[in-house]
Order: C-alpha cells, then sequence, then structure tokens
C-alpha cells in the first residue's frame, strides 16, 4: 500500500517540481497574445476557461488508453508501475507540454507543421501522412471496441453501432469545437477521474491487499519480454505520441502560455495517476499476474472493467463500467477524426469557418475510416501500438530541435526521445508486424538505432543557433 501512494505522490510532485521546470526552460510567457486572441474563428478557435480546457484535453488523450493498457501492462507486474510514474513525468507530460506550447507558439498549427518547421521539409511531409494515419487507426479501433460491446448489451449488431457512432463522429468533427466536445466533454472527465477515485477508495475498504507482490521482475505468465513489449503495451499510460495531435485543439482555445503547465503537462499526470491506479487494481483484485490473465482470457480488459467495477461499486460501478468501456473511447475516436480533419486542412490551407469547406474534407476521411475498419481489430491494435509510440519520439526529437537551437537546456527532451527511439525500434525488430528478429538481436539494434539517432542528431544542431527565428 505504501508503494502505491509513494507512487502516487511522486506523480502530484512531478506536476508541481517538474513540471515548473519544463515550463521554466520553455519560457512560458503569460504577456503572450496566444492565437485565440487573434485568429478566434468561432469554430476552431474559441475562447475557454483553464477548468474546462483541462477536463478536455484529458479526456481527449485518455478516453480507453490509461485503462486497457495499464490492465494489460498490469500482466508484467508491479515493473510496471515504475514506467507509468517515470514515463509520465519525464517523458508523456514533457511530450504533451511541448507539443501544447509548440502549437501555441505556432498560431494552433498541427502537430506536422510544428514538427516540419523544427526537424525539416521531408519530416513535414512524412508527419502528415503518418499522423493522419495514426489517426484513423484511432478512430477506427474507438469505433469497433464500443461497437461489439453495446451489441453484446442491446442485440442490435454490431454494424449497426459502427454507423451510429460514426454518424456521431461526423458531428463532433465538422461542428464547432464548443457545440458538443466544449459541452459533454468535460462532464465525462470528471466520471473519467471519478470513477479512478470510486475504485481506489473500493479497493481499500473492501480491505483487498495492495499490491501483494513488489516483484519488479518480469511476471508476464505467458513470459513475454518485459522490454520493450511493456513500454508499447502501456502506451497512454505512460507516453502516447496520440496526444500531440490532440495538443493543437486545446492550444487553440487558450488564452494564456501560463495555463499550459496545468492543460498540458496536468492532464497527462492525470492519466498517469489513472494508469496507475488501473495497474493497482489488475495487481490487487486479480492477486496477481496470473489470475488477472485468467480474467483477460474470460472477456478481456473490458471485461476486467466491468469485474472491478460491479464489484467494488456494485450497481453504480456497473453504469461507470459501461461509460467507461463506450463512452470513453468514442469521445477519444472523435476528437481523432476532428484532429485529422485540421492536420488536412493545415496543409492544404483550406479555411474552415465555413461548414461546406469543412465537409469537403470530412467526408472523404470517414469513407477512408470506414474501409479501414473492416481490417482485424488485433491487426489494427498492434500497429497502433508502435505507430502511437513512434511519433511520440519524433514529436520529442521536433522538441529537442526547438530547444537546442533557441540556445535553451534541451535535455529535458533529448534523451526521452533518445530512450523512445530505442524502444520502438527495438519492439519494430522483433515484433512479428515487424521484422520478427530474435529478442536479443533486436536488442541490440533497437538500442544501435537510439544512439545513431542521437549522434545524428547532435552533430546536425550542436552549432545550430536560430538567431534570426521569431521569438516563439
Amino acid at each position: 500500500m505504501l508503494f502505491f501512494f509513494a507512487s502516487l505522490g511522486l506523480l502530484i510532485l512531478g506536476f508541481f517540481v517538474y513540471g515548473s521546470v519544463v515550463e521554466r526552460l520553455f519560457g512560458a510567457d503569460p504577456a503572450r497574445t496566444t492565437p485565440v486572441c487573434t485568429m478566434a474563428d468561432g469554430v476552431d478557435y474559441i475562447p475557454m476557461p483553464i477548468w474546462k480546457l483541462y477536463l478536455i484535453q484529458l479526456l481527449n488523450i485518455a478516453g480507453l488508453g490509461p485503462v486497457f493498457g495499464p490492465i494489460l501492462g498490469a500482466l508484467y507486474g508491479p515493473a510496471a508501475l515504475l514506467w507509468v510514474v517515470l514515463g509520465t513525468i519525464f517523458g508523456g507530460a514533457v511530450h504533451d507540454y511541448f507539443s501544447g506550447m509548440l502549437s501555441i507558439r505556432s498560431n494552433g498549427a498541427s502537430v506536422p507543421e510544428v514538427v516540419g518547421q523544427e526537424l525539416g521539409y521531408g519530416f513535414k511531409q512524412f508527419m502528415r501522412a503518418f499522423s493522419i494515419l495514426l489517426l484513423l487507426l484511432v478512430g477506427v479501433v474507438f469505433v469497433l471496441g464500443p461497437a461489439k460491446l453495446l451489441e453484446n448489451l442491446t442485440g442490435m449488431s454490431t454494424v449497426t453501432w459502427v454507423v451510429i457512432i460514426f454518424c456521431y463522429y461526423f458531428l463532433a468533427t465538422i461542428l464547432p469545437i464548443n457545440q458538443i466536445i466544449g459541452r459533454i466533454y468535460p462532464f465525462f472527465g470528471a466520471v473519467l477521474l471519478f470513477m479512478a477515485v470510486g475504485l481506489t477508495a473500493g479497493l481499500l475498504t473492501e480491505g483487498y491487499d495492495i499490491l501483494p507482490t513488489l516483484d519488479f521482475s518480469n511476471l508476464h505468465p505467458k513470459g513475454l519480454p518485459l522490454w520493450p513489449l511493456m513500454f508499447i503495451t502501456i502506451a497512454c499510460g505512460a507516453i502516447s505520441g496520440f496526444h500531440s495531435t490532440q495538443s493543437p485543439m486545446m492550444a487553440r482555445c487558450m488564452a494564456n502560455e501560463r495555463h499550459g503547465r496545468t492543460v498540458f503537462y496536468g492532464a497527462m499526470v492525470g492519466e498517469g495517476i489513472i494508469g496507475l491506479i488501473w495497474v493497482t487494481l489488475g495487481l490487487s483484485f486479480y492477486k496477481g499476474p496470473e489470475a488477472l490473465s485468467a480474467a483477460l482470457a474470460a472477456g478481456g480488459p473490458a471485461h476486467v472493467v466491468n469485474e472491478v467495477a460491479t464489484t467494488l461499486l456494485g450497481g453504480f460501478g456497473g453504469i461507470l463500467a459501461i461509460i467507461g468501456v463506450v463512452i470513453l473511447p468514442i469521445t477519444t475516436g472523435d476528437t481523432a477524426f476532428r484532429s485529422a480533419r485540421l492536420i488536412v486542412a493545415d496543409f492544404m490551407h483550406i479555411s474552415q469557418s465555413k461548414a461546406a469547406r469543412r465537409l469537403a474534407i470530412a467526408i472523404p476521411l470517414f469513407v477512408i475510416g470506414i474501409v479501414v475498419s473492416r481490417v482485424d481489430f488485433n491487426v489494427l491494435w498492434r500497429y497502433f501500438g508502435w505507430a502511437n509510440q513512434t511519433l511520440a519520439a519524433l514529436v520529442l526529437w521536433a522538441a529537442a530541435a526547438w530547444m537546442i537551437k533557441r540556445g535553451k537546456m534541451h535535455w529535458i527532451v533529448t534523451l526521452p526521445a533518445t530512450f523512445m527511439t530505442t524502444v520502438v525500434s527495438t519492439y519494430i525488430l522483433y515484433e512479428k508486424i515487424g521484422f520478427n528478429l530474435p529478442i536479443t538481436v533486436a536488442n541490440y539494434g533497437g538500442i544501435a538505432c537510439g544512439l545513431v539517432a542521437f549522434a545524428i542528431f547532435m552533430a546536425y544542431f550542436r552549432n545550430r543557433r536560430v538567431a534570426d527565428a521569431p521569438t516563439a
């Protein structure tokens, strides 16, 4: 129990201490005019209060990410807790802060434009295609999962629910951000937090042994390698490239740069806390990875969420479980398609103030999404995991370039960028969806890729300064 509360305390302390360090090194300026003050359009650039920005950002980046990922990550044992805490403070929250703040400094630009400004035209073109592909994967993954669950609950076919969810996605993608997202997201964000706190309280009051073992070796029942699989599996519970596609939406609605630490860094810490709770629930409610594995075999992470919630919180917990496994992924999928629309609009220089222009972009995106939805869910999820963390690495490299070109202390982003490059390289070398190499070979290859990327970056940017660049 003490280890759980110590981990929780470290995450909170990380926001106040390391978050302040990151904010100071970046140079957030409360007197600086933000994009929403000069570019308000009543659609995407709409000012919102900080509390609403925080809750919307939390739900945008969360969905089922800090629930399903940590549940699966708990199979590796308490080592998952260490990654959630350290990954959130030094990786995920830093990534989210820079992706949001660099967007603010670039008039609310989407992530490919921001990366392109710092790493060059080639990376911009690559990021345009890569980020749209990732967003379509997210949108489709978070259609199929809820649709299958709703079929079990209602008896209506999965195809029917896919059509209904896609219709909602379409509305959320083209309507002004304050009409659907700005109204319902704060409520569901609060529900997500309440569910996490309530389940923790239930675990404590029902007398469960919190973290019955603190063995930090690899405890996965099937013997899958902790490195690099755990770092990909937990994903949004520690660091996620998907978040960088969501941060520009709030960057376009933020009236003060000093709100960035709360909205961007703070929302990721909030997600890390939720991830920490679900790893703990997985290891404590089921008394270890073997019991958790058996529960997952009975119905996957959704079954675990339902069983834990209904046992600890009764009938009300069942309602929360339904919200958690149905509504939350839907409220991530819709912003995925909205972000894809904004990315396309940015690189095609199409104003989004008129509905007809939003429709011209949204309709083709949804046609592609519907086609992709016919692919096997499990295949989609594996590719999403790798693509998600690869995007995180690229955004961190862009942030490192922004810092080093302005003579700022870049190590806060260079080191996590190198680490994540090593993770994703090792993963794609090892996994069957990649090169399917032996784990030892993949480990050496991944380390080599990380070191080479670091060496190239330092050699290219060592003596570069943008003396004539804007004061961004």
